[in-house]
């Protein structure tokens, strides 16, 4: 596969995961998305096949990453958040954000 496909093959797998991972939630899916187009665009004129091949392996493992570490709390009608992690979660440590993470995402 040619390094623009390749590309684009990353580009779509990191808008999936985010997609995903931040289901509901449109300030993240917004501001994701404009964060994977603007990095991919900074190296859009990349023509060294090794730093070519660094990136792309750092969007696959960006993209695993989303898709298999990050779980989004939910806040629910007692006033809580919940967490429902599903099996591509399976392992991984739950960090609990802080009170103050949490009132500065409300803002």
């Amino acid at each position: 596969m040619g390094g623009a496909a390749e590309a684009l093959t990353a580009y779509r797998a990191l808008l999936r995961a985010t997609r995903k991972t931040f289901a509901g939630d449109t300030q993240m899916l917004e501001e994701s998305a404009a964060m994977i187009r603007r990095k991919f665009k900074e190296n859009s004129d990349i023509t060294s096949p090794t730093h070519l091949h660094q990136l792309l392996e750092e969007a696959r493992e960006a993209s695993h990453f989303i898709s298999n570490t990050i779980v989004q709390a939910k806040l629910n009608s007692r006033g809580g958040y919940e967490v429902k992690p599903s099996k591509e979660h399976a392992g991984a440590t739950l960090e609990i954000p802080s009170e103050e993470i949490l009132n500065k995402s409300s803002v």
